[in-house]
């Protein structure tokens, strides 16, 4: 029998890289194990891998939430801390930015007079009344009393699981996507309905905190940050603070 011709180093390399490319994925012999050094959750099937990160979430301490959030009342930038006992933090419209501030059930809320006279430009023109208030609480931390109609509109801002159970939310079924990086953690995207569902970025490092959300239907792209990482919450100087008493003025509610 003649024996086969034997070939050359650059042959035998091509030879190799061929039959890697055509072996299948699960055999790491080839290359690197993508697992490894990770939380091994990228073997998972996407929904036991979203199911690890809403444990995660629901088990978490604290969390840094920011990104753009798309609604039909119009766009918000939020930019919050948030924790069981309360959050602060800042949410921007695109009219206005106010401060938000709660500890417990004490709501606080800062804001230029602008915002206070309905400056975004919705409703009726403010009665004079109403300008005059905002007069006195424009750039004051003003306790938002919790029978004013206001109250739980921007306490959900502050409530942390609340408002990540309302934004983290996946529609239509569930399949992997790439392994890509936020913030220079690797991560495993989850994708709902192809990703028009919602795109969820989970970490691959430690715990599988939900990193980054891309939205349903273009609603805003969230990143998540800063898990269980503490942070203080103090009551505002009372030279910053204005305790209004009844009912705010009807724009802050609207």
């Amino acid at each position: 029998m003649t024996p086969l011709p034997s070939a050359g180093r650059a042959g035998r390399a091509a030879l190799a890289a061929a039959l890697c490319a055509g072996l299948s994925a699960g055999l790491t012999s080839c290359g690197e194990d993508p697992d490894a050094g990770t939380n091994g959750i990228g073997k998972l099937s996407a929904g036991e891998i979203e199911e690890k990160a809403r444990a995660a979430v629901d088990g978490a301490d604290a969390v840094r939430l920011s990104g753009t959030l798309v609604s039909k009342g119009g766009s918000y930038k939020l930019n919050m801390r948030l924790k069981q006992e309360g959050a602060s933090g800042s949410v921007t419209s695109k009219d206005n930015t106010f401060e938000l501030l709660r500890i417990g059930d004490a709501l606080f809320l800062k804001a230029d007079a602008g915002f206070w006279r309905g400056a975004d430009g919705e409703g009726d023109e403010p009665g004079r009344a109403d300008a005059e208030a905002a007069k006195k609480l424009g750039d004051k931390y003003v306790k938002v009393p919790q029978n004013d109609p206001s109250y739980k509109r921007f306490r959900g801002f502050t409530d942390m699981d609340v408002l990540l159970d309302g934004l983290l939310g996946m529609q239509g079924e569930l399949s992997k996507g790439d392994r890509t990086q936020v913030g220079g953690v690797k991560t495993i995207k989850v994708l709902a309905a192809e990703g028009s569902g919602g795109v969820l970025d989970v970490s691959l490092i430690g715990e599988p905190y939900p990193l980054q959300f891309a939205r349903a239907a273009g609603a805003g792209v969230l990143l998540l940050g800063e898990w269980d990482k503490d942070f203080p919450l103090a009551e505002p100087a009372k030279d910053d603070t204005l305790d209004y008493g009844g009912q705010l003025p009807t724009s802050s509610g609207d």
